[in-house]
């Protein structure tokens, strides 16, 4: 007999008050009546690129904390999955400078719950890592290309990687995942002229593309001013070329998907400046120092580390709880305000 059993069955000084029990069987959900089904997990600060819109003088070590380790984090997924968390993506910084990125995954493929494991990367390591991390679990991977031009690409991410990361693509394309998908930001003082050569590339290519609308954060106000290119005008293009828009999947993140009988890919956009963004919200943020960050523009992280160090999952689970109730309704982005977020790269975008 389960403690839960146990609990039910013993005399009544003992029960579990119903309300208690109501709450522990309740998916995480805010006081907008949101609910939350999808982690987006940091493991990592660091990155090894210094792309013009996140880090443009690359990395900058600013904490010596260490980031959250294997066993934290399982003590940490195993609350969330009991509470309704059934996707999770592995974001950094750069995730794949971890070296127990497979052990990462594995741990949190192996909770009971998690339906879906899935990875943002820059693809530094793709290539000769992928293998390893598809046997770990990994489910679908999201790789950051910003241009399809050798040159373009260096000039936005500081690095002459292309073809290695377009190597690594395919490979992944080989090993029949859930779900490959290429990111890029579109900026328009860079790429944003290379829009059809983009779309010309998924006319055989079958991956999903997705272009995110840039966003501003405290540190990049005049870059984002330059450079900021409306989501809602690439959706009018597309609609206007024959795109269709498709059904979201339960936990599908933030992107409206397009498919065009045409073209083997499929498009995305991801336009934090639209209309009503916020509404479909169902993501949470753990940054790789263990705190809560119920919006990526939020105005600071919520501690859970110190609840993450011991085998204590009532109290983890109380905690998260009582959080996720202070999440705002909105991210204001539309108003200028960016919130304690000075770069992208601290909490995984």
């Amino acid at each position: 007999m389960t403690s839960l059993q146990n609990s039910l069955t013993a005399s009544p000084e003992n029960l579990i008050p119903l309300n208690n029990l109501d709450e522990m069987f309740k998916p995480l959900a805010d006081l907008h009546e949101r609910e939350f089904s999808y982690l987006r997990l940091s493991v990592t600060e660091v990155c090894n690129y210094s792309c013009n819109y996140c880090l443009p003088d690359g990395y900058q070590c600013e904490s010596k904390t260490q980031p959250l380790s294997v066993e934290e984090i399982k003590h940490l997924i195993s609350v969330l999955a009991q509470k309704g968390i059934k996707k999770v993506r592995i974001t950094g910084g750069e995730p794949s400078l971890r070296r127990d990125l497979s052990d990462i995954i594995r741990v949190i493929k192996n909770t009971p719950g998690i339906e879906q494991v899935a990875l943002t990367t820059n693809g530094y390591k793709l290539e000769e890592r992928i293998t390893s991390w598809v046997k770990a679990g990994l489910d679908s991977i999201n790789i950051s290309v910003d241009s399809l031009d050798p040159e373009m690409f260096k000039l936005i991410t500081g690095h002459n990687r292309l073809e290695k990361i377009l190597a690594g693509l395919k490979k992944a394309q080989s090993l029949n995942m859930k779900s490959i998908k290429v990111n890029a930001v579109l900026l328009k003082e860079y790429n944003l002229n290379q829009f059809d050569q983009f779309i010309s590339w998924i006319k055989e290519t079958p991956i999903s593309l997705r272009f995110i609308e840039l966003m501003e954060t405290s540190d990049n106000r005049e870059y984002f001013h330059k450079n900021h290119v409306s989501g809602e005008s690439i959706e009018k293009r597309l609609k206007d070329s024959g795109w269709v828009k498709k059904d979201r999947g339960p936990l599908a993140g933030p992107a409206n998907e397009y498919a065009h009988p045409d073209y083997q890919g499929n498009m995305g956009l991801i336009m934090p400046y639209s209309k009503d963004f916020c509404d479909s919200c169902n993501r949470l943020r753990v940054s790789s120092s263990g705190q809560l960050h119920l919006c990526l523009f939020g105005e600071q992280g919520l501690p859970l580390r110190h609840l993450c160090q011991h085998d204590d999952p009532k109290a983890l689970q109380q905690q998260i709880i009582e959080y996720v109730k202070q999440k705002k309704v909105s991210h204001f982005l539309q108003q200028g305000e960016t919130g304690a977020t000075k770069h992208l790269a601290m909490i995984g975008g």
